[in-house]
């Protein structure tokens, strides 16, 4: 089992997702997740999966684009510095992402097909990582960032949108 990170191994900015992430198996953590995710969308109608709560906000089909860009990202970032890749990782602006792509125009299987797709890779990956690559360290941002934070984030992250999902757009999550 994966310790927690400590908090120089990641941005001040990420402490609230990683502060979500209960005990136990991250990899484990992962795979209930993308339990509850494809849960959660086989629920959904199409009506249901393109409601906001308020003007401007995403949609909950644009809400699960997002955890499967940030999926992406993040497992590409793991990657790389798991593997030694000491070059700085830049980040992104998830609104300019949003706004370039219409998941709105997805139906939710597809939706689901994607998120999971992206997630079973990311836990494919992380099956082999060593004890030593999970504790190794590289830049994101210009700030630290270990391996094991990265999932942690990953983790985090996602626990912060399912609660979105439940408390603001009234969407059942069973977290």
């Amino acid at each position: 089992m994966l310790e927690r990170p400590t908090t120089e191994e990641y941005a001040a900015f990420y402490e609230g997702y990683i502060k979500r992430v209960p005990e136990g198996n991250i990899i484990e953590r992962l795979e209930q997740q993308s339990n509850i995710v494809q849960s959660v969308l086989s629920s959904l109608t199409e009506e249901q999966a393109n409601y906001r709560y308020a003007e401007g906000k995403w949609s909950v089909k644009e809400v699960i684009g997002h955890l499967t860009d940030n999926e992406r990202i993040m497992s590409s970032r793991l990657l790389r510095i798991a593997r030694g890749d000491q070059a700085n990782h830049p980040g992104y602006d998830q609104d300019v992402l949003m706004q370039s792509h219409p998941f709105d125009a997805y139906t939710v299987a597809d939706l689901s097909e994607e998120y999971a797709a992206a997630r079973r890779s990311t836990l494919l990956m992380l099956r082999h990582i060593t004890p030593e690559a999970w504790l190794r360290r590289g830049i994101v941002s210009d700030n630290p960032a270990s391996a094991r934070s990265i999932a942690y984030v990953l983790v985090g992250h996602e626990l912060h949108h399912l609660s979105v999902l439940r408390d603001r757009y009234a969407v059942h999550v069973p977290l």
